[in-house]
């Protein structure tokens, strides 16, 4: 076991090494001054993703809505996973392409700011979620891995976790969404 847990915290530092890079800085700071002028101007922050990355969207919803490390208002955002109705009925009668994309038409607006999580890139309903967010004039942030796949050049800012193995993938992107939560509470917040 001791050699089983060495292997899988060597593969883990390598992943972040790897995926944590000058260039990622940028593309973070992107999406930071992104969702500050979004929600300096009264807009929401929607996110979505499926299986763990679904799991990753409530918790970052809920660092907006509730608190990251600091003590002051609400910050508008919704986790498009979160309401078991609404997955289940759009899924059921539009299909599960849909699951996302229909819930950002009804509660997306124009300036709005969409995050979506997908390890592979190629998840439909994640794409689909983009095409009707841009259809709608709200930016897309896009955290992947592997090559990014379809989404790395379907959203307007996107992460790429530089790993193969979805575990190392999921880890690197909640490092960076914490990181993103971080530098919006303190720009906001002092």
């Amino acid at each position: 076991m001791k050699t089983t847990f060495e292997t899988l915290i060597k593969g883990h530092q390598e992943a972040f090494q790897k995926t944590f890079v000058p260039a990622q800085f940028e593309v973070l700071e992107k999406m930071a001054n992104a969702v500050i002028h979004a929600l300096k101007a009264g807009n929401k922050i929607l996110l979505c993703g499926n299986g763990g990355s679904a799991s990753d969207s409530l918790h970052i919803a809920a660092e907006f809505v509730g608190r990251f490390e600091k003590n002051r208002m609400s910050l508008p955002a919704i986790a498009l996973t979160a309401d078991i109705a609404a997955l289940t009925a759009i899924g059921n009668d539009f299909g599960f392409d849909k699951v996302f994309s229909r819930q950002i038409e009804g509660l997306g607006k124009k300036g709005d700011i969409l995050i979506v999580l997908s390890t592979s890139g190629r998840s439909p309903n994640i794409l689909e979620a983009i095409t009707q967010a841009k259809q709608q004039g709200i930016l897309t942030l896009g955290f992947t891995g592997k090559d990014g796949g379809i989404l790395k050049d379907a959203v307007d800012i996107c992460f790429i976790a530089k790993a193969q193995k979805t575990t190392y993938i999921q880890e690197a992107h909640i490092a960076a969404l914490h990181a993103l939560c971080e530098i919006v509470e303190t720009i906001l917040f002092g």
